[in-house]
């Protein structure tokens, strides 16, 4: 079964790429690996759910804020690589999560996203992974999420 076919059999339809919100590029690729930028919980233009994990923002929010990212994330590969699959590996998912000084469980919020990483790529899927705590992120979004990947030879 190929990405595409793993996608729709979970439901997942991927919309187009959000575009840069910045004086960057979405994507690089160096060598056979590919830099993403981070990519924010959007759908359209809007960020479904704004504010600071652990005041305005619960965990499982959170949580669908990050899944959404990945979604977007995918999406933005799909477009710049031409096929998610070209990726060979996922090696690195660098989370943040804007929270309260008491709030600790950015691992919790970051599992909705390495959880579909799996489920969708299998054992290509499995990485490694930060989940950094944070005091804002851009226009306000609880969860913003980059990756390292290597391509197919």
């Amino acid at each position: 079964m190929n990405i595409n076919d793993k996608l729709a059999s979970l439901g997942i339809e991927l919309a187009p790429a959000p575009a840069a919100k910045g004086s960057y590029v979405p994507t690089l690729v160096v060598d056979s690996f590919v830099f993403v930028s981070g990519m924010l919980p959007l759908v359209g233009d809007t960020i479904p759910v704004t504010g600071i994990v652990g005041a305005t923002v619960s965990p499982e929010e959170a949580q669908a804020a990050a899944r959404q990212c990945m979604i977007n994330m995918f999406s933005r590969l799909a477009t710049d690589l031409g096929s998610l699959d070209k990726i060979a590996q996922w090696v690195k998912l660098t989370g943040f999560v804007a929270s309260t000084p008491e709030f600790t469980a950015q691992p919790t919020v970051m599992n909705a996203a390495s959880d579909l990483v799996v489920e969708v790529f299998g054992e290509q899927g499995k990485h490694t992974r930060s989940a950094v705590g944070v005091s804002s992120l851009p226009l306000g979004t609880p969860v913003e999420i980059e990756a390292i990947l290597r391509l197919k030879a």
